[in-house]
C-alpha cells in the first residue's frame, strides 16, 4: 500500500504524458502540492499550471521546489515517473539516487485501482476512444462515473474525469505490462494486434500478457471481448463473458447502418433486447463498432436505453483521434493520433468512408525506431493507399537512434509515386494549399503541434 495519507507533495518526472497528467490534475483536486519536469511546453502542461501545479522545462535539480530539492523531507513526498522517461534524466538520477518514494504511474494507477469498481479498456488499439465514449456515456447518465483517460475528451475539455459513482474508467496501457497493476471489475478488449513488441519480442507473449490482464478481473466480474478475437482470450473463472462488434454472432452486435449526409444511423442488439435508430454524428464505421463496446458495459452498469440513445448523439469524439479540425466545403482536415499500421488502415477507411470520392494527402510521422524496424512494410503498403504521402523523420520518443532504421525504409518500400520526404519543421509551407482536398496527418509523436499552424494557415488561405 501506498502511504498517500503522510505525503503532502507529489512530484511527476515527465508530466505532460497524457497519462501521467491525469494523475497529476488528480492530486491536485486533491489538495496535494504537486509539480513536475518535462521537457517541453505544451497545452496539457499549460492547463496543468492553471489548475495550480508548479512545472520546469529544464532538467536541473537546482531549480526544484525547495520540498522535493531538500532530501531531508524526502519523507513527505512521492516521486511518480512512466518508463518512457531516459535514464540519464538529472532530475530522476537525484531522486534515485536519494533514496526518495519511486513509483511508476502504472503503480499510482494500480493503486487507485483496488479502491475503485475500475471498468477496464484495453487493446492495442481502439482503447483511448472506447474508454472516452463509456466514460461519456456514464456522466450522461445517472450512474455517473470518474475517468483517467488516454486522450483529451472533447465533450469534456480534459483526461481526467471526478464523479460521484463507485465506477472509475480506466485505460488499460498494455506498454511495460502496465496493465498487470489493475484489478478491474470488468474490461473490455477491443484489439490483439502486434505491437510493443521491443517489450513482448512476438506477438505470441503480447497476447499472453493480455491474458494475464484478463485473470485480474475480479471474481463475479464482466469481460466484454471484440468478437474478432474471442478465441484468443482466456476467460477467467467467475468471470461474465460477452463478445461485441459488427459481425454476426456477436452478443452486442450494431447492424443497419446507414450514412446519411452528416450522421450515421443503426440498430443495436443486445443478449436481451434491442435498441432501433440510434443516431451517431461522428465519423467512421469503426467508431460505431467502438461505440458497441463502450455501449455493452454501460448496459452492465446501469444506462438505460434512453440514456444510451442521448450519450451516443451528444459525442463529440477525443482530441488527436479523427478529429475534424477543418471542414468547409473544398477542404477538410483531419488530425490523428495512429501509430501502428492496422490503426492507419482504420483510419484512411474511415476519410475514405466519410468523405467519399475526394483525393487524400497524409503526413505521416512514424513513432519509434523499433515500431518502424517492426512495421516498415506493413506502413508502406497502407500508405499506398493515399493519393498524395508526405513522410517525417521518425519521433524516438523513449528510444535511442537504431542504425539504418529512419524513415527511409518506409519510403523505400511505398509503391506510390507521389510521396516525398520532409522535415517537420517544412510543414505547413511546403503544402500547396491549392492543391489540397482533404489533408490528414498522423502520428503519436509531437506531430501535434502542426495541427494549430496547419489549420490556421488553411482558413486563411480558404478565406
Amino acid at each position: 500500500m501506498i502511504d498517500f495519507k503522510n505525503t503532502e507533495g507529489i512530484y511527476f518526472v515527465g508530466i505532460g504524458g497524457i497519462g501521467m497528467s491525469a494523475l497529476a490534475l488528480y492530486f491536485t483536486k486533491g489538495g496535494f502540492s504537486v509539480a513536475g519536469y518535462d521537457r517541453a511546453e505544451s497545452r496539457i502542461t499549460l492547463s496543468l499550471t492553471d489548475s495550480g501545479c508548479s512545472i520546469n522545462y529544464i532538467d536541473e535539480v537546482e531549480i526544484l521546489p525547495e520540498l522535493f530539492r531538500n532530501i531531508s523531507e524526502k519523507g513527505k513526498v512521492i516521486i511518480v515517473y512512466t518508463p518512457a522517461i531516459p535514464s540519464e534524466n538529472k532530475i530522476l538520477a537525484h531522486f534515485r539516487m536519494n533514496g526518495y518514494q519511486l513509483y511508476k504511474r502504472s503503480e499510482i494507477l494500480g493503486e487507485i485501482s483496488l479502491n475503485t469498481d475500475t471498468l477496464a479498456v484495453a487493446g492495442t488499439h481502439g482503447k483511448t476512444t472506447v474508454s472516452t465514449m463509456l466514460a461519456h456515456l456514464l456522466k450522461m447518465s445517472s450512474v455517473d462515473c470518474s475517468a483517467f483517460l488516454g486522450g483529451i475528451s472533447k465533450n469534456y475539455d480534459s483526461n481526467l474525469l471526478i464523479g460521484e459513482s463507485p465506477y472509475t474508467v480506466m485505460e488499460a496501457d498494455e506498454f511495460d505490462r502496465s496493465f498487470h497493476r489493475l484489478s478491474p471489475l470488468m474490461a473490455i478488449v477491443t484489439a490483439l494486434d502486434a505491437d510493443h513488441l521491443d517489450i513482448y519480442g512476438d506477438r505470441e507473449n503480447m497476447v499472453k500478457a493480455y491474458n494475464e490482464f484478463v485473470a485480474k478481473i475480479r471474481p463475479g466480474g464482466l469481460l466484454v471481448v471484440n468478437n474478432r478475437i474471442k478465441n484468443e482470450i482466456i476467460v477467467p473463472d467467475g468471470v461474465s463473458f460477452f463478445t461485441y462488434g459488427l459481425s454476426e454472432g456477436a452478443d452486442y452486435r450494431s447492424y443497419n447502418i446507414e450514412h446519411l449526409k452528416d450522421y450515421y444511423r443503426f440498430d443495436l442488439k443486445t443478449p436481451s433486447f434491442v435498441i432501433e435508430d440510434l443516431h451517431f454524428p461522428f465519423p467512421g464505421i469503426i467508431n460505431i463498432e467502438n461505440f458497441t463496446a463502450a455501449i455493452a458495459l454501460a448496459i452492465k452498469c446501469g444506462v438505460t436505453e434512453d440514456e444510451i440513445r442521448k450519450g451516443v448523439m451528444l459525442f463529440q469524439g477525443v482530441r488527436r483521434r479523427f478529429d475534424i479540425r477543418v471542414n468547409i466545403p473544398g477542404l477538410a482536415y483531419i488530425d490523428d493520433y495512429a501509430h501502428h499500421p492496422d490503426e492507419i488502415r482504420a483510419c484512411i477507411t474511415s476519410v475514405r468512408e466519410y468523405f467519399r470520392g475526394r483525393r487524400i494527402t497524409g503526413i505521416f510521422q512514424p513513432h519509434l525506431f523499433s515500431r518502424t524496424a517492426d512495421h516498415a512494410e506493413g506502413f508502406a503498403e497502407i500508405l499506398d493507399e493515399l493519393d498524395e504521402v508526405i513522410l517525417l523523420p521518425i519521433y524516438p520518443a523513449r528510444e535511442k537512434p537504431m542504425e539504418g532504421v529512419t524513415s527511409q525504409l518506409i519510403f523505400n518500400n511505398m509503391k506510390s509515386q507521389n510521396k516525398r520526404m520532409l522535415e517537420k519543421s517544412d510543414i505547413p509551407g511546403k503544402l500547396d494549399i491549392s492543391k489540397l482536398d482533404v489533408l490528414v496527418t498522423i502520428g503519436a509523436g509531437d506531430i501535434d503541434s502542426l495541427a494549430g499552424p496547419i489549420e490556421q494557415k488553411l482558413m486563411e488561405l480558404r478565406g
